[in-house]
């Protein structure tokens, strides 16, 4: 059993930037594939971010490459999102979630484990 835990959501402007942390416990979280996913007001969850167990492997929504970062940090089982030139469309409850599978995907249904979320607001 993975517990996930996100933090770092908040309100800011056009422009700014925002770090999303994911705190996993559970001592096998550094062979899992970890994603970061959005989900907006009436919209379906959306794949943002996917990081290998290693951190050597990354995959991004086409809608955040070169702005979104993922990161991973196994000593301390927490994975991150780096946000930066956020845009008001950014707006969206963040979820991290694990693939113990390491399947890699960009599909929600493949991720076992999931957070409870972190509310994302971008004012314009």
């Amino acid at each position: 059993q993975v517990q996930l835990v996100e933090s770092g959501g908040g309100l800011v402007k056009t422009g700014g930037s925002l770090r999303l942390s994911c705190a996993a416990s559970g001592r096998t979280f550094s062979i899992y594939t970890m994603g970061w996913f959005r989900q907006a007001p009436g919209k379906e969850r959306q794949f943002v971010a996917a990081i290998s167990w290693s951190g050597g492997t990354t995959n991004y929504a086409d809608s955040v490459k070169g702005r979104f970062t993922i990161s991973r940090d196994n000593a301390k089982n927490t994975v991150y999102l780096q946000m930066n030139n956020l845009k008001p469309e950014d707006t969206a409850v963040y979820y991290c979630a694990a693939d113990p599978a390491r399947r890699f995907s960009e599909h929600a249904d493949l991720y076992d484990y999931w957070g409870q979320g972190t509310q994302v607001t971008v004012s314009s």
